[in-house]
């Protein structure tokens, strides 16, 4: 059986995903982090970004993730986000057209938050 580590993907208004995985991959303040069982213990601050989840059954799961922190120890990964959506979940038209909207009114925090959307969905 290959060695995994429980993940919990937890945004503020819900449990986002829980399960078994081999990787999780995240942007944190101090760049991309990539934890597999065993990993040193870690706390982190997350970046809105992709976080990809390589799950014990071989699939692959992604999320718009969009700050929040990240913590590990014994086998035991923590993503708690301030907002988070599974790939599956986003409506990648409505993404599109709030990336034009923020562009056009100059808001990049808007803008940030479409873009990593659009990129967990293409990472998905």
């Amino acid at each position: 059986m290959a060695a995994e580590l429980h993940v919990e993907l937890v945004a503020a208004d819900r449990n986002v995903w829980s399960g078994e995985a081999t990787l999780v991959v995240a942007r944190t303040t101090s760049g991309d982090i990539g934890v597999m069982p065993g990993h040193q213990p870690l706390l982190g601050v997350l970046e809105s970004g992709p976080v990809t989840i390589r799950t014990s059954e071989g699939g692959t799961v992604v999320a718009a993730v969009h700050g929040g922190f990240i913590s590990f120890a014994d086998n035991k990964l923590s993503l708690l986000a301030e907002i988070a959506e599974l790939a599956d979940e986003i409506d990648t038209a409505r993404a599109e057209r709030a990336l034009e909207a923020a562009k056009a009114a100059d808001d990049s925090a808007a803008e940030r938050r479409a873009d990593v959307r659009l990129r967990a969905v293409a990472g998905h």
